[in-house]
C-alpha cells in the first residue's frame, strides 16, 4: 500500500431524513491513490455521502473503513482527512500563511516545521510568496488554491473535495480541473470529489460514481461511462443522447420495420431503448442511395432546425414517425454549407459499434 494514500471501503451506508432516503445502502470500494468522483444532480445524495466519509454526517447504519481501520464513529478531526469545501471556508481575518498553518497548529507541529510546510504547500499550488497576503486580496482562483494548500499541508492520505470549482468562471474552472488532476498525480493521496458537472467528472477522474436517489446507478471509468451507460438516467446525465424504442428478437434489432445492425445485442428479448450519441451520427443528403450502399445503419428523415454553437453545430432531424434525432458536427464552413435546407430528406448514418441498447424499463 502506498504510504501517501489509503483505500476506502463503505458497506451498507444508509441515511434518512424523515421520509427521504438520502443514502440507500451504499456499497463502495475506492482504491488507494484513486481519484473518484461522486456525480449526480442536486438532491441525489452525493454530498451526503461525502459528508459521511468526512464524519460531518452520521449514517443510520453501515461500516466505513479507511485502510483496515473502522472510522464510522470517529469525529472528523480524528479521521486524518484533508477537506476542501465549496465556499473554501477560509478565515478572512487571517493571512494566507496563517490559514494554511491552522491544521498544523492544531496538531502541535513546531513553528520551524510549520513555516517549512506552509512554504512547501504554497509552492505546490503555485502561490509561492503569498504567505503574507490577506485572503480578501485574492481572486477566486487563488482562494481555491489556498483552500487546497490548507487541505494538503499536513499530508493527509485521503482528500475530500465538495464542488470546489463551482464558484469559478468557465475558463478558470477548466484550467483548475487540469491543475487539480496534476496535483493528484503528484501527491498520490486517495481523492473523493463531488460535482454535478459531468464534463468536470470525465476530465478529472479515474472512475466516476453516478448517483441518483441515494443509489449508485453506475460506477465506471469515464470513457466506459460515456460509451456504455448502464441505463437511461446515466446516458442522459452524461452527455447528449437520442433514444429510439426498438424490438429485439432472436438477436435481430428492428426499428419501425427497419433492421438495424448493433454490435452488442443483449440476450433479453422484447422492447429495448437504442441510445445514439449526436456526435457519432453522420448526415447523408441522399437517404435512398445511402441506405442502399452504406455499410452502416441509415435512418431516414427530414431536416429541421440547425443551431450554430461556435465550435460545433446541432442539427435536428425528424424521422418518419416524428421522433426528433440530434446530430452534432464541427462548425467548419464546408460542413455548414453541406447541410440541406429545412424540410429536405436526409439520412442519418451510424456504425453498429455506436448503437447502444439499454433496458426498456429505464424509459
Amino acid at each position: 500500500m502506498d504510504d501517501a494514500s489509503l483505500p476506502i471501503t463503505a458497506r451498507q451506508i444508509a441515511k434518512r431524513y424523515g421520509a427521504v432516503r438520502a443514502l440507500d445502502n451504499i456499497d463502495l470500494d475506492i482504491s488507494s491513490g484513486e481519484f473518484l468522483t461522486l456525480l449526480g444532480p442536486s438532491g441525489s445524495g452525493k454530498t451526503t455521502l461525502l459528508m459521511v466519509l468526512a464524519g460531518f454526517t452520521r449514517p443510520d447504519q453501515g461500516s466505513l473503513k479507511f485502510g483496515d481501520a473502522e472510522v464510522i464513529r470517529l469525529a472528523p478531526h480524528k479521521r486524518g482527512i484533508g477537506m476542501v469545501f465549496q465556499n473554501y471556508a477560509l478565515f478572512p481575518h487571517m493571512s494566507v500563511g496563517a490559514n494554511i498553518a491552522f491544521p498544523l497548529r492544531l496538531r502541535g507541529v513546531a513553528k520551524p516545521e510549520i513555516t517549512r510546510r506552509v512554504e512547501q504547500a504554497l509552492a505546490t499550488v503555485q502561490l509561492a510568496g503569498y504567505a503574507q497576503r490577506r485572503v480578501d486580496q485574492l481572486s477566486g482562483g487563488q482562494r481555491q488554491r489556498v483552500a487546497l494548500a490548507r487541505a494538503i499541508v499536513f499530508e493527509p492520505r485521503i482528500l475530500l473535495m465538495d464542488e470546489p470549482l463551482s464558484a469559478l468562471d468557465k475558463q478558470l474552472r477548466e484550467r483548475m480541473q487540469i491543475e487539480l488532476r496534476r496535483l493528484h498525480e503528484q501527491l498520490g493521496m486517495t481523492t473523493v470529489y463531488v460535482t454535478h458537472d459531468q464534463r468536470e467528472a470525465l476530465t478529472m477522474s479515474d472512475r466516476v460514481a453516478v448517483i441518483q436517489h441515494g443509489r449508485i446507478m453506475q460506477l465506471d471509468a469515464p470513457r466506459r461511462l460515456y460509451q456504455r451507460p448502464a441505463n437511461r438516467f446515466v446516458a442522459e446525465f452524461i452527455g447528449e443522447s437520442t433514444f429510439l424504442h426498438v424490438e429485439v428478437a432472436n438477436g435481430v434489432v428492428t426499428y419501425a420495420d427497419q433492421t438495424l445492425r448493433v454490435a452488442d445485442v443483449p440476450a433479453a428479448q422484447g422492447r429495448h431503448l437504442l441510445m445514439l450519441r449526436p456526435e457519432r451520427l453522420r448526415i447523408m443528403p441522399d437517404p435512398v442511395g445511402a441506405a442502399a450502399s452504406a455499410p452502416d445503419n441509415v435512418l431516414r428523415g427530414t431536416v429541421g432546425h440547425t443551431v450554430y454553437q461556435g465550435e460545433s453545430y446541432l442539427l435536428e432531424v425528424r424521422l418518419a414517425d416524428g421522433t426528433p434525432v440530434s446530430l452534432r458536427g464541427v462548425s467548419t464552413d464546408s460542413a455548414l454549407a453541406a447541410i440541406p435546407g429545412s424540410g429536405a430528406p436526409v439520412g442519418l448514418a451510424f456504425a453498429p459499434a455506436d448503437a447502444v441498447l439499454l433496458p426498456a424499463d429505464a424509459a
